[in-house]
This record gives C-alpha cells, sequence and structure tokens, in this order.
C-alpha cells in the first residue's frame, strides 16, 4: 500500500466510514419495531443515512456522493424532505466535480464547514503506551451505563439521552467488528473508545472523555490501544475522522496518523 493519499486510498477511507455507519445503524434498525426509525438507501454512489429519533447531523448524514450523481440529487432531498430531516452532504475531494458544486447551489445548498479524515498504514506493532495512571480494558456487556454516562457528558448531552445511547451501543457487543474500551484513573471511569473492523481496515469509531479528566493523556492512551488492537488483528489501515483542527485530530496526529483530506459538509442555505 503505498504511504501517498491518492485516489484508491481517499476511496478505502470513505468506505470505512461508510462500512462502520451502516453496520451501526443497520442494527439499531434491527430492533424491534425500528423505534429510532432508520433508513438508509443508496442513490447512485451515495448512501443516505436517517434516523428520524436521533437528531443531529451524526447520523443523518449523506457520504459517498460524487461527481456524475448530480441526477440523484433531487431524489436524495425528496428522500429526507418527506423525514422533515435537513440535508447534510459531506464531499470529499477525491470524487467531487464543478459540475456537482453547481448542481449543489442550484439546488440551495452551501458549504458550512470542513471535517478532517485521517489514516495509518500499520506496518508494525504500535506500543500501547506506559502510562501507568491509566489503565484501558474492553468494556464489559454490563457496563454500557458507564459508556453512556462518559459518552453524555464528553459531549455535554443532556442526561436523559443515557438510555438509549446504551441501547444502541450495547447491540453491538457481540459483533466481531466492534470493540469498546473503558479507560479508567484509579479505577475510576474517566474515558471510552471505540474500534470498528472490517476488511482489513480499522476505524477509530468514536471517542469520549469526562470533562474532569482530560489533558491527561486519556485519549492518546486509547488511540494506542485501539491502533494495537488492529495490528493484532491483522488490519493493513486505521482511519479516524474529527473536527479540524480539534484536541483529537492534534491526538490523532502524534499517534503517527496523517491527514489524508478535509471533506467539505454541504447544508440547506
Amino acid at each position: 500500500m503505498t504511504s501517498f493519499v491518492n485516489k484508491k486510498l481517499a476511496n478505502m477511507i470513505e468506505k470505512s466510514e461508510i462500512d462502520a455507519l451502516t453496520s451501526r445503524l443497520s442494527a439499531i434498525q434491527k430492533l424491534s419495531g425500528n423505534p429510532m426509525k432508520v433508513e438508509i438507501e443508496t442513490f447512485g454512489n451515495a448512501t443516505a443515512f436517517s434516523v428520524k429519533n436521533i437528531p443531529g447531523p451524526s447520523y443523518n448524514t449523506v457520504k459517498g456522493l460524487e461527481a456524475c450523481d448530480e441526477p440523484f440529487l433531487k431524489q436524495i432531498i425528496e428522500f429526507y424532505k418527506q423525514k422533515d430531516i435537513p440535508v447534510r452532504f459531506e464531499l470529499t475531494p477525491a470524487n467531487t466535480s464543478p459540475e456537482l458544486f453547481t448542481s449543489l447551489h442550484q439546488s440551495g445548498y452551501y458549504q458550512v464547514d470542513f471535517h478532517t479524515s485521517l489514516y495509518k498504514e500499520i506496518d508494525n506493532e504500535m506500543e500501547k503506551g506506559d502510562n501507568s495512571t491509566i489503565s484501558i480494558q474492553e468494556l464489559r456487556e454490563q457496563e454500557f451505563d458507564i459508556f453512556a454516562d462518559v459518552y453524555t457528558q464528553g459531549f455535554h448531552m443532556p442526561a436523559f439521552l443515557k438510555n438509549s445511547i446504551a441501547q444502541n451501543n450495547q447491540i453491538l457487543y457481540n459483533s466481531e467488528s466492534w470493540t469498546f474500551y473503558l479507560a479508567s484513573i484509579n479505577n475510576e471511569p474517566a474515558g471510552i473508545g471505540v474500534l470498528f473492523k472490517q476488511n482489513n481496515v480499522a476505524n477509530l469509531a468514536a471517542a469520549a472523555t469526562l470533562p474532569a479528566y482530560r489533558n491527561k493523556g486519556i485519549q492518546s492512551a486509547l488511540i494506542g490501544m485501539r491502533i494495537h488492537q488492529a495490528f493484532m488483528e491483522n488490519c493493513k489501515l486505521i482511519t479516524g475522522q474529527a473536527k479540524f483542527g480539534s484536541v483529537s485530530q492534534n491526538n490523532m496526529e502524534r499517534a503517527g496518523m496523517r491527514i489524508a483530506y478535509t471533506k467539505a459538509i454541504w447544508e440547506k442555505r
């Protein structure tokens, strides 16, 4: 595998993101009665994700849209309009064109943000780290209430979402593709990290740290643990996503991950 970013590598990174979100939302969709109202549809090269009862852009987004997919824009917009959910397009620089930008603009959309995608080729074992103050173990099935507590506090989310976050992650526990980690300091929960693996590509799928334990190296330790695990499971590439210039991006770069590209985020004007 080349160490330089080209279209093939960029597409592998994007596919890892799509695979991870598809796996997660497909599991939620299979819950009795589909209580979160999950729908996943493909339009040309694009995958449209919709979760009516989980508001926000994380799960209600379009990934994989490419140049030549312009004829599908009206269908995609209508797909979300019927659900009264705003459309959010994530565009990678490897697969865009002036014609695609023009079509989005003519449909009333504009760029509102950037988002960084990072990668690291795994060609040797990475040390898990020797921070003696931080302990990291795989999360046990009965500990998803702890996971949800760290997640909601880490992202400053309302506490009433804990039960749904716990349930929506616990359903992935027995999947070979997913591994959950709990980081502790002095036996107190401090951070969580999630690893997704498919087709020898791993993805840093989620991570959070309790506010009281930030700046203590917890996320760096969790990144190191997950890269080590990806190596142990014969993954050749690990990917991650972060807000541009964020602490999360910086932590990934410290672990040897490189910026592949910044995605352009487009929303309704």
